[in-house]
């Protein structure tokens, strides 16, 4: 559908957008401006009020994580914000609705194009930025551990980089469905943070063996599920920490993406290792995802027993101190640009 086609006259051609500049020593990200997004029969154009900071973006912004094809070259994988116009083949949702959503790009700016399907609603009682906290993190902790892993009501789950957004999400998620979950953090205060949130076990990683502490917690079993965004050497030491059967699934390389270990535990422990990443993924695996956080998480927030945690909010122009905050690694939960 072409800017002629969109239903509200009043939109602006044109709408303010986080760039991608290389004019210094290092990539670095500027406000500009560029045309408003085109949508399809099967999206919505959403006005934005606020996006989430990912370390994906942070990835793209150092060439390491291209979009794919077709997607918008803008950063930004999830936003809140209003439906202003939609394509000719939606019905699910209005203009006016409020929405979070997933995108594969294009959070942010002012404007954005989404397929219908990865929409959610922002859920009751939550603001626009913390409703932009959701959708990444949601959809990629369903995914993976409840989609893919198939963790279930009395498992252990071990969750590295608990005061990650990812983090957040995995500890209050799975302690909600009846879920053990011991983490890994790397100060005393990150520890206590996961505690609060109510992770059972807070193991420091700077001063303590995770695959002892892991033992000991569970008997000298192990933990039924993995999730790890660190890899490099915890590939090893995670299976060590796995019980027989147990599913690792990596979704991120903060130690690098290379390891050097014994597959011997693999075979004896008849362990499932898996990766993961959703922005690829078709419109319609994504939807799926959409459809199942709609039904079966979406009453766990608006009960309040589960809360985005936002660690800090800043304008759009300052999207580079956003990625300065999440490479400095301080933050316990979701920093959230205002648009």
């Amino acid at each position: 559908m072409s800017q002629s086609d969109l239903q509200k006259p009043d939109l602006p051609k044109h709408m303010q957008a986080i760039e991608i500049r290389n004019d210094r020593e290092k990539p670095y990200l500027a406000l500009g401006e560029t045309a408003l997004p085109e949508f399809g029969p099967e999206d919505v154009l959403v006005r934005i009020r606020a996006s989430g900071v990912n370390r994906p973006d942070l990835m793209q912004v150092a060439g390491m994580y291209p979009p794919p094809a077709g997607a918008s070259s803008i950063v930004g994988l999830e936003l809140a914000g209003e439906i202003v116009a939609t394509g000719a083949d939606v019905t699910n949702w209005q203009i006016g609705d409020t929405v979070c959503a997933l995108v594969t790009g294009g959070g942010y700016a002012q404007y954005a194009a989404v397929p219908a399907a990865q929409c959610l609603p922002v859920p009751n009682g939550l603001s626009m930025v913390e409703a932009a906290g959701l959708p990444e993190t949601f959809f990629t902790v369903w995914h993976n551990l409840f989609d893919k892993a198939g963790l279930s009501a009395g498992e252990t789950l071990l969750v590295h980089g608990g005061t990650s957004g990812i983090g957040t999400t995995a500890i209050q998620l799975a302690k909600a469905l009846g879920v053990k979950v011991i983490t890994t953090a790397g100060t005393d205060e990150k520890c206590q943070a996961c505690r609060d949130l109510g992770a059972d076990i807070a193991i420091n990683y700077k001063t303590q063996d995770f695959v002892e502490e892991v033992k000991t917690a569970t008997d000298g079993k192990g933990a039924n599920v993995i999730l790890d965004m660190v890899a490099g050497d915890y590939v090893s030491r995670n299976f060590k920490a796995a019980a027989v059967e147990a599913r690792i699934l990596i979704i991120a390389f903060l130690n690098g993406p290379k390891a050097e270990t014994n597959f011997t535990p693999l075979l004896l422990k008849r362990l499932t290792l898996m990766g993961s990443t959703l922005r690829a993924q078709p419109v319609a695996n994504k939807g799926a995802i959409a459809q199942s956080l709609r039904e079966k998480v979406w009453p766990l927030i608006e009960a309040g027993k589960i809360a985005p945690v936002i660690y800090k909010t800043l304008p759009l122009c300052d999207a580079d101190d956003a990625h300065a905050i999440l490479k400095g690694g301080a933050h316990v939960g979701k920093v959230i640009l205002e648009v």
